[in-house]
């Protein structure tokens, strides 16, 4: 179907066609919201930072210029930026949602297992936001988007290695800081 590549697509839209943005949208929304919601945790902001990405995209796809790096990667520079926004202008006031905090009942395991397993998650993501935006970033990429190293590289604006190396660094500081807290508690 060479006729919806994405660089069919994509020309369409710049000329104004709608329907072909609609058609990127469709292909790119989950992707994007999926990232805004990891670095952010709150799915209400994550829906709303999605919306905006498309909406920048949107007024500016007249002025985007194929470079070499897929369409995908401008979409995940504009989120990545009003993510960075989004943590500046919150950072004052911390709001966790209901459903956050409380996943509601199941009876497929038993309570006290998954209170382990809830309290092994949060702990996890607490230290994984505490990393540096780009390490967070690194780790939506790879675990969330299942994106490859090279394309990662081409979102972040790094060289492979640069990518491999920046993400054993980042598995080294969180063991390190999951056993130093472990070792606390017992």
């Amino acid at each position: 179907m060479e006729k919806y590549s994405d660089d069919n697509v994509l020309a369409q839209a710049s000329q104004g066609d709608r329907e072909a943005f609609g058609i990127l949208y469709e292909r790119y929304v989950d992707r994007i919201f999926n990232y805004i919601y990891y670095r952010i945790g709150n799915v209400h902001d994550a829906e709303d930072l999605t919306e905006r990405v498309f909406y920048r995209a949107l007024r500016h796809i007249g002025s985007y210029r194929n470079q070499g790096v897929p369409f995908s990667a401008w979409l995940f520079r504009i989120a990545h930026n009003l993510v960075a926004n989004w943590h500046r202008d919150t950072s004052r006031r911390k709001e966790i949602s209901l459903d956050d905090v409380y996943p509601g009942p199941s009876r497929e395991n038993h309570p006290e297992h998954e209170l382990l397993a809830l309290e092994d998650k949060e702990h996890l993501l607490m230290v994984i936001r505490k990393l540096p935006p780009e390490r967070q970033q690194l780790l939506i990429l790879k675990f969330v988007e299942h994106l490859s190293n090279a394309e990662i590289g081409q979102i972040m604006d790094k060289s492979e290695g640069a990518v491999k190396s920046l993400y054993h660094r980042t598995l080294l500081s969180i063991r390190e800081k999951l056993e130093n807290n472990l070792s606390i508690e017992i």
